[in-house]
């Protein structure tokens, strides 16, 4: 068979191209399967309301910009919950609901802040802008490739959605209380912009509530404080998110200043030492036994 050329050397190659077309496949299989139609329809309707945010920020709309930001927030919300509960997650919904915050958390907050109280600051208004949406694209990146590697339990940096709650809850409350001072509005979220971007990408400690489920048992006060809370936003919507927005703000510094860190998950090397201490702990107790 030598004389005709087949010998063993071509056998890599062939391994090798049968190699890429398995990769392909595996890449392309789930592309094929589609899509699961209600996360992705949840994920799209935030996206839209990011978009529309942006249109009525340009249109000097700047409280239904506000009102969309905080649809979009909801909606970022819910298509993860529905998604686990319904067991559709998947890459391409991660991917998909990335894409989608740095449109509705990102562009859209950015817009928002500029067109209602940053142009009167000229360049530098648009400095901050920019320096908001490229953090929040930073922060969205280093969160996909940290995923199952920190702690569940908190995040690292500012999130995103909570960025946009506190710009959009700034607009709504000074709607509520009616002011008219352009250059304290600027002098106040100048400040907050810069403050809000580097919060996103730093590493100060966030509380995350993904790990709580709702047939997990709850306080009495925890109860009586969350009731409080929807009835503060029926009433008052306006004012009742600035006020949560900024105090989900301010708790990641007092995390960090209580010394709270973010701590790599052990997952293998947990496993191992998880086995490691119970073979330790069975040869302790068989070297306790008295064989008289």
């Amino acid at each position: 068979m030598r004389e005709y050329g087949f010998d063993s050397p071509r056998r890599p190659r062939i391994r090798l191209i049968s190699n890429r077309l398995k990769v392909r496949r595996e890449v392309a299989e789930p592309l094929k399967r589609g899509v699961f139609l209600v996360p992705a329809a949840i994920t799209s309707l935030g996206l839209l309301s990011g978009f529309y945010s942006l249109i009525s920020s340009i249109n000097h709309h700047f409280e239904l910009a506000a009102t969309m930001i905080v649809v979009a927030f909801v909606c970022d919300g819910l298509d993860g919950r529905v998604a686990r509960a319904s067991r559709t997650s998947s890459q391409f919904g991660v991917e998909y609901d990335s894409l989608s915050d740095v449109v509705a958390f990102g562009v859209a907050p950015a817009s928002l802040i500029y067109m209602f109280a940053l142009t009167t600051l000229g360049s530098l208004g648009w400095v901050l802008s920019g320096a908001y949406v490229v953090c929040a694209a930073l922060r969205l990146a280093r969160f996909n490739t940290q995923v199952g590697t920190v702690d569940k339990r908190r995040f690292v940096g500012l999130p995103v959605p909570g960025a946009a709650a506190m710009i959009a809850g700034l607009v709504l409350a000074y709607s509520y209380f009616e002011l008219n001072s352009a250059r304290l509005l600027s002098a106040f979220a100048a400040p907050l912009t810069l403050a809000l971007a580097c919060l996103m990408i730093s590493r100060v400690p966030y509380p995350s509530f993904k790990t709580i489920k709702h047939r997990d048992r709850v306080p009495v006060e925890l109860l009586a404080v969350v009731l409080i809370g929807v009835a503060a936003m029926i009433t008052m919507p306006q004012l009742t998110l600035f006020l949560l927005s900024s105090g989900y703000v301010l708790s990641g510094p007092l995390l960090f200043l209580r010394g709270q860190r973010i701590r790599p998950m052990e997952s293998a090397d947990n496993g191992r030492r998880q086995d490691q201490a119970a073979a330790d702990k069975t040869t302790q107790s068989l070297q306790g036994l008295n064989f008289s």
